[in-house]
């Protein structure tokens, strides 16, 4: 269960409990997403970089305990640990993130090394790297898509209105025909997600029926 990754905190639980209405429906916990969308030399795509940002209620909570110097500053060397355990609590879920070119999965390596989490303006933001097993060539770019969601809907993680997915290549490589599209979730489906019951099986990858999918659009 992805109630795993709090718990071993010893964070999030304890805060729930103070919170009757957070405990009587799902999610419990809010992200924003950035995405970049890592392209090699030859225009094809190598890896997804995210950027994770929290919300308040969960921040507050996570840093408790974490300045350890007591100079009043949570420094990315205190956050270290907080961000390895997010990081490999994250494996067991596929990192919430899947993958495909047309319908066929596209696999994910662990994420790189340099996975960090932020605190600024009173929030912990978390930075990581998956790059894909095999990567996708530029011709194939029009298929590729992707979406990031908890199959058990303990978490929310949508989009953010800025900027939210973007291409980044390298110095001097093939500019790519594609841009980015984030599809919208259906009219409704906000209210219907404040309505979901406590016990969800993440087996049942409820989460997928409210998460926007990324997909590309390209010019011959």
């Amino acid at each position: 269960m992805i109630q795993r990754w709090f718990s071993c905190l010893g964070l999030i639980l304890c805060a729930l409990a103070a919170q009757t209405a957070l405990g009587r429906a799902h999610p419990h916990v809010w992200v924003t997403m950035h995405t970049e969308v890592q392209l090699g030399q030859n225009g094809e795509v190598v890896a997804l970089r995210h950027k994770w940002t929290f919300d308040q209620f969960y921040t507050s909570f996570a840093v408790e305990g974490m300045d350890t110097n007591g100079d009043g500053v949570y420094s990315e060397e205190e956050l270290k640990p907080l961000a390895q355990t997010n990081v490999e609590a994250l494996k067991e879920f596929e990192y919430f993130t899947y993958a495909f070119v047309g319908k066929t999965k596209a696999a994910l390596k662990e994420p790189t090394t340099d996975y960090r989490l932020e605190y600024k303006d009173d929030l912990l933001t978390l930075y990581f790297t998956l790059p894909l097993e095999k990567p996708v060539p530029r011709d194939e770019l029009k298929d590729f898509n992707f979406s990031i969601y908890d199959p058990g809907m303990y978490v929310s993680l949508t989009f953010s209105k800025d900027d939210p997915v973007k291409l980044a290549a390298p110095a001097g490589a093939t500019p790519s025909p594609c841009t980015p599209h984030v599809g919208d979730r259906a009219v409704g489906q906000e209210k219907k997600l404040s309505q979901l019951g406590e016990n969800i099986d993440p087996a049942s990858n409820l989460g997928s029926q409210f998460a926007e999918r990324v997909t590309f659009r390209c010019t011959p």
